[in-house]
């Protein structure tokens, strides 16, 4: 098989995935997908670096690289380690969270079309040995199995509907459901997993076909454009069509998903159900981010109990690239599931973002109209 074959939406007929565990992996019978437009994309604009100083490496670098998800500086010791994509549930009863505050990249998306279109998170983190808590895990989805290999990561889940089995038989899909720790903390069962010491180990031993490290699907460095040197800053102050964005507020209406920009620490700090992130296996860490990607996506509604599934893959989508307290229009492509999406201006170039973590929501096309930055 190509392992960079554009795959095909079609749903699977067979039964509900063996790694699922709740009432919430049950599903009908996919209904026909609705047929829905690509919107126009916005009048070019280009973006303009502006890069402070470049600070000189001393040598205290040494026996360490950049890293291809954030481009700071991390352990040699980790080049060829692949990161893994957690999914996260994102439920008001799963609070607080554990272990977020040290994941690299952090997408939040609709994971179902019921319930106010509640999200889940999928997070990437590459040093995950050195996590003693993350999530709770929960069930995994179609789009989360498309844009996992475009890092060549290892999703990390408890189970899916149905939907997910032709996607989980891909040779360029890797992943563990069902097999994490259970911790006791006074809520019902479906709440109580976690990615624990020890149990990454124990699944490498248990799946000896999937590779601890980068595999032939993998391609290769940074993830995104980072800037190039110490200390170089994109501010975006000088772009054409830049605005000021200090406060986003995501059309997620269960959660109420919120970044607000912090121009002591220059990050953007998560929040939803109306309080403030923290992460409760790192000291009540809040969760904030310099790079925020917001993408208009096109999906699919599979049936009645509210599964769907976004055009992960598709071409010249809308979207909004914001860091430093600034924002530019730019859009998205996804040429298939191995390769990562780029991010373009207006002028065609491919954005630049800042070294440190970044947040990516993709958000229904027929809710980006209540998207609200200011």
């Amino acid at each position: 098989m190509n392992k960079r074959s554009i795959l095909l939406l079609g749903l699977c007929s067979a039964l509900v995935f063996s790694g699922c565990k709740k009432e919430e992996e049950a599903a009908a019978p996919a209904a026909p997908a609705p047929q829905i437009e690509v919107v126009n994309s916005t009048p070019a604009i280009s973006i303009e670096d502006n890069s402070e100083e470049e600070v000189v490496d001393d040598g205290s670098h040494e026996g360490m690289y950049r890293s291809e998800l954030t481009n700071e500086w991390i352990s040699e010791d980790l080049k060829d380690q692949r990161p893994i994509a957690a999914m996260v549930d994102n439920e008001k009863t799963a609070l607080p969270h554990y272990g977020l505050s040290h994941a690299d990249v952090v997408y939040e998306m609709t994971n179902s079309l019921a319930n106010d279109g509640i999200t889940r998170l999928m997070v990437l983190v590459k040093d995950w040995g050195s996590i003693e808590q993350l999530g709770s895990i929960r069930s995994t989805r179609p789009t989360n199995l498309i844009i996992a290999p475009e890092w060549n990561a290892i999703v990390c889940h408890d189970g899916g509907p149905f939907y997910i089995d032709d996607y989980l038989a891909k040779p360029y899909v890797d992943n563990f459901s069902g097999t994490f720790s259970r911790v006791d903390n006074g809520k019902s069962r479906e709440f109580t997993e976690y990615i624990c010491p020890g149990d990454m180990e124990k699944n490498f031993a248990s799946k000896p076909n999937v590779s601890q490290t980068y595999n032939e699907y993998y391609s290769g460095g940074p993830h995104y454009q980072f800037v190039s040197k110490d200390g170089e800053i994109n501010d975006l102050s000088s772009a054409p069509s830049v605005q000021d964005c200090t406060k986003i507020e995501l059309p997620f209406k269960h959660n109420g998903s919120k970044l607000e920009y912090d121009p002591a620490t220059k990050l953007y700090m998560y929040s939803e159900y109306g309080q403030k992130h923290v992460d409760a296996g790192n000291n009540n860490e809040p969760l904030g981010f310099t790079n925020v990607l917001l993408q208009d996506a096109r999906y699919v509604k599979f049936d009645d109990n509210g599964y769907m599934m976004f055009h992960a893959i598709d071409f010249k989508r809308d979207g909004w690239f914001i860091t430093q307290g600034k924002a530019i229009p730019v859009t998205w492509s996804k040429e298939d599931e191995v390769t990562p999406t780029h991010y373009f201006d207006m002028d065609g170039n491919e954005i630049v973002l800042n070294t440190g973590k970044t947040y990516v929501a993709l958000i229904p096309d027929d809710k980006w109209g209540g998207l609200n930055m200011q």
